[in-house]
């Protein structure tokens, strides 16, 4: 090889590794997180924890409301907003006494802790469950299940066996049927299906009662727009509920007469429910904290409103990896993005880091739910018992997994809210 062609390649490799090397990503705290941050390191228990910004919350509670169409009603997804404080504190900022639970612990922790509520299930309970919860309710709350709770039944079969409990218990249900709306994921797929479940109600008045429908559509807008787009997916899915409640008007007549609940929707879809819906209440929860997993267009308006605050444990200049050779220090002059080393309290939960800017995890060191690794530029600057900050991807799992809830507004730590109960075993 010619010497000038070796140098033109040689000049060539280092540009392009020049061009692909990484840019500095770094930066210190923005000032909202640096009040978070000398919020948690003065008053913070030294442990990670899972906050709620109220502020956020209350915006977010009002662009809620104003999605909602001229006379639809909202209903709180419990198990996004897992705190009896924390959904009380939505009751108060919406104006609803709705709540949509999945898990027999919520129910029964709801139904004393707000006795004025009005539950409806948001996925089919096994009729053991139910059992356990008319046995757990105290009788002192002033909680009416038979009024107040709508059990959700997504076949004949299944409302058999809830019949055969409402004889044991001597008392009378409510009875929600579930409708597959395009997510496919159970309940009646065809109207005349609803017509078995109706005479078998209405055979026996005195144990169970028709409340209405729950049809969830999340479904709508997943599939690639040149498959079918939003507006097609969710007109089809609105025409299959409508197709349900005529033809329960043309079996029983008197239900137009009745306040049913036709619920559906949920935090992706909730934007998109307009006049034209048949649904009369619109379910949400992820939406008033935000999550990264509802970082849509729909949602574009809602703040973020739940984070993990995390403290610094161990901060350390440079990457320093095991091994016999020098990776981190290669690494770490490559990108200037692994210049510094943060060793958390905790870490490997459902979230992603959001604060300082540039933080990441080191994927060659390894996860842990004990100390976990991330890195970040000179920047960042973090010292020991700094917090790094987290942006759950979800919220009703990650929410349930910080013991009582950080209630912050305006840079002040206000309450600790504690979790729902998960129950025995969970």
């Amino acid at each position: 090889m010619k010497r000038r062609t070796f140098l033109i390649g040689l000049g060539g490799g280092l540009a392009l590794a020049w061009w692909l090397k990484p840019g500095d990503r770094g930066a210190p705290h923005a000032p909202y997180f640096q009040t978070l941050n000398d919020l948690f390191r003065a008053q913070g228990p030294g442990r990670p924890v899972l906050l709620i910004d109220r502020q956020r919350l209350a915006a977010n509670c009002r662009r809620l409301t104003a999605l909602l169409p001229p006379g639809r009603d909202y209903r709180i997804v419990a198990k996004s907003l897992p705190s009896v404080p924390l959904i009380r504190e939505v009751m108060a900022l919406t104006g609803t006494r709705r709540v949509m639970v999945f898990h027999q612990p919520f129910i029964t922790a709801l139904a004393a802790a707000e006795p004025g509520c009005d539950l409806l299930l948001g996925k089919p309970m096994p009729v053991n469950a139910a059992a356990r919860f008319y046995e757990e309710l105290p009788a002192d709350t002033g909680f009416d299940p038979d009024q107040q709770l709508q059990w959700l039944i997504d076949s004949e079969a299944r409302l058999r066996e809830y019949l055969t409990l409402a004889r044991r218990l001597r008392r009378r249900l409510l009875v929600n049927i579930e409708l597959d709306v395009g997510l496919h994921r159970g309940g009646l797929t065809e109207p005349a299906q609803l017509d078995a479940l109706l005479t078998l109600i209405e055979a026996h008045p005195d144990r169970l009662g028709f409340s209405g429908f729950m049809g969830y559509d999340a479904h709508v807008g997943k599939l690639p727009a040149v498959v079918e787009s939003r507006e097609d997916s969710l007109r089809k899915s609105q025409a299959v509920y409508q197709g349900f409640i005529d033809r329960l008007y043309r079996l029983q007549p008197k239900y137009r007469e009745q306040r049913l609940t036709f619920n559906g929707a949920g935090s992706p879809t909730v934007a998109l429910h307009g006049d034209e819906t048949p649904l009369n209440e619109l379910a949400a929860g992820s939406a008033l904290v935000k999550p990264t997993d509802f970082d849509l267009d729909t949602l574009a308006d809602f703040e973020p409103a739940a984070f993990i605050a995390a403290p610094v444990l161990k901060a350390m200049d440079g990457l320093h990896l095991p091994g016999p050779l020098p990776l981190g220090d290669a690494w770490a002059l490559w990108d200037p993005n692994r210049a510094r080393t943060y060793f958390i309290y905790g870490g490997y939960w459902k979230a992603e880091p959001v604060s300082p800017a540039g933080i990441a995890a080191n994927s060659l060191y390894g996860v842990s739910t004990n100390q976990m690794m991330y890195n970040g530029a000179d920047s960042t600057a973090l010292e020991v018992n700094d917090q790094i900050f987290f942006r759950p991807t979800q919220s009703e799992f990650v929410l349930l997994q910080f013991g009582d809830l950080a209630a912050v507004s305006d840079g002040t730590l206000q309450d600790w809210w504690p979790p729902l109960p998960q129950g025995e075993g969970a």
